[in-house]
């Protein structure tokens, strides 16, 4: 069994994949893990092939629609259980592995991991056994048991900006439903699954109930269209989304879509700039711009525009870029390379349509190697300009204007996207105004969300279906009615 020391963590089964909990030597191509951060090459794995693809669906049909889907849910609980607590027993090593592999600063997955992660697969274990109980209610035709049954044989596929959050909003709820699943991670995310891996094995899963493949879109494309599998929930691009739907549509396989955003942050204006600035910059710059959820239109009154682009051109400046494991970086490399090319050309049009760079806006000099590039503030953007209407997945932020509250609500709404939204304000009635009148699946007021333990999810081009709280658990099954004739409805009670 080969082993790996990445900053200061064992990493095993390096030629190896998980295949319904048992480790199989891999049999895709070769991938080396590089370093965002230096590009060194930090070591060379086996990826999955696609006959583990085709034998992760099926060891998951037979054996896992068999043992796990039938379990009572009090044992899947205490199951998945087992799982979380040997994950977050582990939670400091992961954060260190995915700095070294994703670039992602420890002093942000310390805060993702803990708040995120944990309270959302804390929430979902406390939320299963209500979220799936059976009820019964009377109609004409006599009583009947709503039940809400395993949907299925689940592919869960995954994107590289927060594998283990993830993991709690998808993949954990999904396996509380009571169906096996079939988790395709992202390239970039070798290491810290194959932690994630070892934890599955600590919470002794039946044979078929999981299985992780952090294989390429080959294997994604293999997985969606395998007829064994009854639903895909992908967290990714609309591309990857457009796959799916044409791979699962012929067969009418349900799917569940977790995709991007171009998230308003309102800004009304009677909101002090210091209140604002507090959840505003990290909601901005977190992930280093690699979150679907970041508030990446910055919304603000045209009278009060010269002081919002100040005092935020000031903070922005602070955000101390370096080594992502070093405990003070806010801003660490980009996580691949074409996130910083596509990052430089969204600029590069930016500003070639009238947009000004206020702070960034360039790689930084201080460092030789790596794909960084600095946390980006551009004013006087065009509502109609490609920056205000397309997801960088970058560090880039746009700051736009608008003259009254109801153009502001519909500047936030001035989008194809749908997923997440600020209100900034001192006024709660005015705020739930702005609220219940932007077209998102998360607003959030004076505070960045979505909190990932209740319902979340997107609208219009950012998907459909939710994650999150009993709804999120409710996601992964069938509601079944049984229907009692005359002589059984008392027993039915």
């Amino acid at each position: 069994m080969s082993t790996i020391g990445v900053a200061g963590v064992d990493v095993r089964h390096l030629d190896q994949v998980y295949v319904g909990g048992v480790w199989l030597p891999a049999t895709g191509k070769r991938r080396q893990v590089m370093s965002p951060a230096t590009e060194e090459v930090i070591v060379e794995v086996g990826l999955p092939g696609l006959d583990q693809a085709a034998a992760a669906v099926a060891v998951a049909h037979e054996q896992g629609l068999s043992s796990w889907a039938r379990l009572p849910i009090a044992s899947r609980v205490a199951a998945c259980r087992r799982f979380c607590d040997a994950l977050e027993a582990r939670l400091p090593e992961m954060g260190l592995v995915w700095a070294a592999e994703a670039g992602m600063p420890v002093r942000y997955s310390g805060v993702l991991h803990r708040f995120g992660a944990v309270g959302a697969w804390t929430s979902a274990l406390a939320h299963a056994e209500e979220a799936l109980r059976s009820e019964v209610r009377g109609t004409p035709l006599g009583d009947v048991a709503v039940t809400h049954e395993p949907v299925g044989v689940v592919v869960g596929v995954m994107a590289y900006n927060g594998p283990l959050v993830t993991m709690a909003t998808k993949i954990i709820p999904a396996l509380l439903a009571g169906c096996p699943v079939v988790v395709k991670s992202a390239p970039e995310s070798q290491l810290i699954m194959r932690i994630v891996a070892e934890c599955a094995t600590e919470a002794d899963f039946p044979p078929g109930t999981l299985s992780l493949l952090s294989g390429d879109a080959e294997v994604g494309r293999a997985l969606a269209a395998d007829p064994r599998v009854d639903l895909v929930s992908l967290t990714g691009g609309r591309l990857a989304a457009q796959g799916i739907i044409d791979a699962t549509q012929e067969r009418f396989a349900r799917t569940h879509l977790e995709l991007g955003g171009k998230s308003p942050a309102l800004v009304l204006p009677d909101a002090p700039v210091e209140m604002v600035l507090r959840s505003l910059v990290p909601a901005a710059t977190n992930g280093t711009g690699q979150v679907c959820a970041l508030l990446t239109r910055v919304l603000v009154p045209r009278s009060r525009h010269d002081e919002f682009v100040a005092a935020m051109a000031e903070a922005w400046s602070r955000l101390v870029i370096g080594d992502p494991l070093d405990p003070t970086t806010r801003i660490g490399p980009l996580s691949n390379p074409a996130a910083r090319e596509r990052t430089e050309r969204f600029v590069g049009r930016a500003v070639a349509e009238g947009g000004r760079i206020v702070t960034g806006g360039r790689r930084p000099s201080d460092f030789e190697t790596g794909w960084w590039y600095e946390p980006t503030l551009i004013t006087d953007v065009a509502r109609d300009s490609y920056l205000a209407r397309n997801e960088v997945f970058g560090p880039v932020t746009a700051v736009m204007t608008y003259d009254d509250i109801d153009d502001g609500i519909a500047l936030a709404n001035d989008t194809e996207y749908g997923l997440a939204a600020t209100v900034y304000t001192t006024d709660r009635e005015r705020g739930l105004y702005c609220a219940h009148r932007i077209t998102a699946g998360s607003v959030a007021l004076n505070s960045f969300g979505p909190s990932v333990s209740a319902p979340w999810g997107g609208r219009k081009g950012s998907g459909w279906g939710r994650e999150g709280g009993p709804e999120g658990i409710r996601e992964f099954t069938e509601t079944k009615q049984i229907l009692f004739g005359p002589g059984l409805a008392d027993e039915a009670r």
